[in-house]
């Protein structure tokens, strides 16, 4: 009994206070100071605290208009996200039918496409030089393209096609954890298919299709690519924020950062407020799986397979193209329907030139190092959470944590700008602007969330008797942790580490804004080159960062399948 006490008391005051003091640096240094920050400066003029600066952005009719556009883009998106991804789930969760298997795995490609990448795609495909337009004014003698990829219908479309499958794979996960008993119960009860529906089946996947809402709803907010490649003159935050600050208008650029960055933590906290329910929906879905239901009517299964093959080609079509681009000879596809010659100099220029590769090299490097140090600090914040303390105290660092996933890049940007471009009280007379380390920091803080997230869902299915049981055998705190916790919460924790990797390596909005020649990532070399008209060289790029993305995304899942 004396040595288990102290042993606990030889983990409560060394390493419990070190864990403790290398999470509160991280979010000093990283959460709390930079946006803390931008609120003041946005608060100050010629050093005196005043509102001005609000009400002069207030009034501009171009700042309204952005607010009210960014708002309205973002709840039709995640209206017609839900359209698509969540009877797609029913489809693939509930049915059987030929090719469902492909049909399902394919519904989940856009994950694979980078946002910037998708955008590319998306312009050779569908835009107005694109392939299907030139196509459709071949076919019909038309003297003008058929149509102009700009504008709403463009912005929604797009976002539809990319986030819909937040909707599709939380949902489908929803499905597969639901208790199918409750449903036949209701049924037995007398109880019709609509009334199953929406009295059972759709309450049980709340939590599910809130995260989704959510998660679709702040990832339209942070939209930069689209908005800035076809969004035409249709005004959104992120982009007059990226405007003011390019014109020189800091003051403007901060105001409209801190207006966009309290509707996505207001966004964040109502995700919060669900928190309760998601853990009673939780514990309500342990029950008895549900079989996939056959399509036994030759029609129905002639219709499923055909809508199948159509939503497959549709979802394949701009990866397809963008893959056929790539092979395209830079200057020579100017009016012609499809690419008149083909090379493989585009991908021989990335392998061979130095300036093409180290493109590549500074995007895994620093993607993998930030990777790593969330792996490294989501263990510190897990284990803390995990302990004992107030509840209020662990909800506080939850929020803190979620703080730079809620907010968008460019939010992200800006604050660390403001914050490290100059000297600062807590780095003195370094200023972190302007160096290499500048990108993985913001990578860091942007994706490490999801890291934490997974190394705590991992824990939280730990058995803590586990634990007890080796300490009460004499093990300290760092050899229970390294042959007992670690062992068992890896698969979840790689997986989280993995999916961060992969999102940072496609990372763009905050890239645009503070990289710098050494540290120049691969979607900047992308952008670089679609300004320059080198197609076949920009297809090549995202074809490649594709493929890393998709055989990092196979390990993940790979990870995910070992954990359950």
């Amino acid at each position: 009994m004396s040595y288990n006490t102290s042993s606990r008391l030889s983990f409560t005051r060394s390493p419990r206070l070190f864990l403790f003091l290398i999470t509160g640096v991280v979010l000093l240094y990283g959460v709390i100071y930079p946006n803390l920050e931008v609120v003041v400066t946005s608060l100050q003029r010629d050093h005196q605290w005043t509102l001005a600066n609000y009400r002069e952005a207030l009034s501009q009719s171009a700042v309204l208009e952005s607010v009210l556009t960014s708002l309205g883009v973002s709840t039709l998106t995640v209206l017609f996200c839900a359209l698509v991804g969540i009877p797609l789930a029913f489809l693939f969760e509930r049915y059987s039918f030929p090719a469902r298997r492909l049909f399902a795995v394919l519904a989940a490609l856009p994950l694979v496409l980078p946002p910037l990448v998708g955008t590319v795609a998306f312009i050779f495909l569908c835009g107005e030089s694109g392939i299907l337009s030139r196509l459709v004014q071949s076919a019909l003698r038309l003297e003008t393209p058929p149509w102009s990829l700009r504008g709403w219908t463009a912005l929604l479309l797009f976002h539809t096609y990319t986030m819909y499958p937040f909707f599709y794979v939380l949902t489908g996960a929803g499905l597969r954890r639901i208790d199918a008993g409750l449903a036949e119960a209701g049924r037995s009860l007398g109880a019709g298919s609509v009334q199953v529906l929406f009295r059972v089946v759709l309450p049980q996947l709340t939590p599910s299709i809130v995260a989704a809402g959510l998660l679709t709803f702040m990832t339209s907010m942070a939209s930069f690519s689209a908005p800035l490649l076809f969004g035409g003159s249709v005004r959104v935050l992120t982009l007059e924020i990226f405007t003011a600050r390019q014109r020189g208008d800091l003051e403007l650029a901060l105001t409209e950062t801190v207006i966009l960055a309290a509707f996505s933590l207001g966004a964040l906290i109502f995700f919060q407020r669900y928190e309760g329910t998601r853990r009673f929906a939780a514990a309500a879905m342990k029950g008895t799986g549900r079989r996939l239901k056959p399509i036994t009517s030759g029609k129905a299964r002639a219709a499923a397979v055909v809508c199948g093959v159509l939503f497959a080609t549709l979802l394949v079509l701009p990866v397809a193209t963008l893959i056929l681009v790539s092979f395209a000879q830079d200057g020579r596809w100017t009016t012609q329907t499809l690419p008149p010659a083909y090379t493989l100099a585009n991908y021989a220029r990335i392998l061979t030139e130095k300036d093409a590769s180290e493109v590549f090299v500074n995007s895994l490097s620093m993607s993998a190092i930030a990777a790593l140090a969330a792996l490294l600090w989501s263990f510190c914040v897990a284990t803390l959470a995990r302990g004992k303390g107030s509840r209020v105290w662990k909800r506080l660092l939850s929020l803190l944590v979620l703080v730079p996933w809620a907010l968008p890049g460019t939010v992200v940007a800006v604050a660390l700008a403001e914050a490290y471009g100059k000297p600062s009280p807590l780095l003195r007379s370094y200023v972190l602007i302007g160096t290499f380390w500048i990108l993985p920091v913001v990578y860091f803080l942007r994706f490490m969330p999801l890291v934490v997230r997974a190394v705590q869902a991992s824990m939280e299915q730990l058995d803590p008797a586990l634990e007890e049981a080796a300490g009460s055998l004499g093990a300290r705190w760092w050899r229970r942790f390294r042959r007992v916790t670690l062992p068992l919460v890896w698969p979840g924790a790689a997986a989280g580490t993995l999916l961060a990797f992969v999102i940072a390596l496609g990372e763009y909005v905050a890239s645009v804004l503070l990289f710098v020649p050494s540290n120049r990532p691969v979607s900047i070399a992308i952008a670089s080159e679609l300004r320059d008209f080198n197609l076949g060289a920009a297809a090549a790029y995202g074809v490649v960062l594709m493929g890393i993305i998709a055989v990092s995304m196979i390990v993940a899942a790979r990870f995910e399948r070992w954990r359950s």
